[in-house]
């Protein structure tokens, strides 16, 4: 058996990955949503990896609820980037600050 430790571990990690890919790239924002996504998997990840070490299901049943969201979230966020795409022909953040209403 794996240990908690180990999870969680790998959890921050990935925390991590996604928060640098969050930092260090601000020119796609396609990227910017898949390091989104990624930190909240790592979330999910704790939280099944913390409800199977306490024998509570509640944090998988969270977790569920969670990937609703981020999948309603990359669905709504990949339908704008079509539509700003097409208006405006980049993706770039630096060219959408000019959508200021």
């Amino acid at each position: 058996m794996i240990p908690l430790s180990h999870f969680i571990v790998l959890g921050a990690i990935l925390f991590c990955i996604s928060m640098a890919g969050i930092f260090l790239n601000r020119k796609n924002v396609i990227v910017l949503l898949m390091s989104i996504e990624l930190m909240l998997l790592s979330v999910n990840l704790n939280f099944v990896a913390f409800s199977r070490f306490l024998g509570d299901t509640a944090g998988q049943v969270f977790v569920f609820f969670i990937l609703t969201v981020a999948a309603a979230e990359a669905a709504i966020g990949l339908a704008i980037l079509v539509v700003l795409f097409r208006n405006r022909g980049t993706i770039n953040v630096a060219d959408l600050d000019t959508a200021k209403g």
